[in-house]
């Protein structure tokens, strides 16, 4: 397995990559995450574009990017060391805060995407993602081993998310309500079980130790307060019906709220730990995929249609 996993990333350094074509509409198309680097926030998304802004989401810059295979997901453990990964199983890696970018890793016949990327330090970090792909690196991405055989997963689940929680370690959520636990930084995992059997798309930490919220399909939302031993249903309202949106991006914002959205224009907040939230839908109904916080204490929105400044509560300014 070592060998194979060396072998295929040798192969991928080797290749002549197609760079992401430079355009004006990059910062309107598709972006499915948005993280910090430092003060710098840099979103991916379709055909490898990956844009950076050093003014709180006023401007943004697209960046030189060796792949034009959709990316999903992108983490940042400092303002400049980063990784994004994508389609093709890609794995990316920037060390300028996400200027330039170069390919560490990228497995066409696997024919799965990576969905979520986390990075403990500059060393260490795991990518994750369709028909239970679960990839670890120890030398900063210049070799990445399979290591699915660590998790219970014989059907093989698609690995949506993973995160650290405060003072629980680490928490990787999948189809079919797959929710596994690791506290040792991923080198073993236990299985959880959730009263939800349906997708999961991602773990978001209270910033509480042990606390963690757990979301997906249908609006669902689980809360734990125990790392995981025990779990309650969050029953939000949306116009005096239950609120029945996928779920698919979350942040703790710097003011103590948690904002997860979703599908239909979708902002849900909490000021309690995720303990209640209030929901609203954004006019053009377009679905958001990942969600930051501005210094001034406005959302930066990533989705269909791209990046998106919006007041606090999610909707534009004027529509306050």
């Amino acid at each position: 397995m070592l060998l194979l996993a060396f072998h295929r990333n040798v192969l991928a350094l080797d290749i002549h990559p197609r760079y992401a074509i430079e355009s004006s509409k990059a910062v309107s198309s598709l972006l499915l995450d948005i993280a910090r680097a430092g003060d710098r926030l840099v979103a991916v998304g379709d055909r490898g574009h990956i844009l950076y802004s050093d003014d709180d989401g006023q401007h943004w810059t697209q960046a030189k990017v060796p792949t034009r295979q959709m990316l999903t997901a992108v983490d940042f453990v400092d303002a400049r060391h980063g990784w994004a990964v994508g389609h093709d199983a890609s794995i990316l890696a920037s060390s300028d805060g996400g200027e330039t970018w170069n390919l560490q890793f990228e497995d066409v016949e696997r024919e799965a995407p990576l969905l979520d990327v986390w990075f403990e330090d500059i060393h260490h970090g795991i990518a994750i993602g369709a028909y239970g792909a679960l990839l670890e690196t120890r030398d900063g991405g210049q070799n990445w081993l399979d290591i699915d055989e660590r998790l219970a997963n014989e059907d093989g689940y698609h690995l949506n998310a993973i995160a650290r929680v405060e003072g629980a370690g680490l928490f990787i959520a999948g189809e079919m309500g797959a929710l596994f636990h690791s506290t040792d930084d991923g080198q073993s995992w236990t299985s959880i079980e959730l009263p939800y059997e349906g997708s999961l798309f991602g773990v978001q930490s209270t910033g509480q130790p042990g606390e963690l919220l757990v979301y997906g399909l249908r609006g669902n939302l689980l809360f734990s307060s125990d790392a995981g031993a025990s779990w309650r249903s969050i029953v939000v309202t949306d116009e005096g019906a239950p609120f029945a949106s996928g779920l698919s991006g979350a942040n703790l914002l710097a003011d103590g709220r948690i904002v997860v959205v979703g599908h239909a224009g979708s902002v849900l907040s909490s000021s309690d730990r995720g303990h209640t939230f209030s929901v609203i839908h954004r006019p053009d109904r377009r679905s958001l995929a990942g969600v930051v916080d501005t210094r001034a204490g406005e959302l930066i929105l990533v989705g269909q249609g791209g990046v998106r400044t919006a007041a606090a509560s999610g909707l534009d300014r004027t529509q306050q």
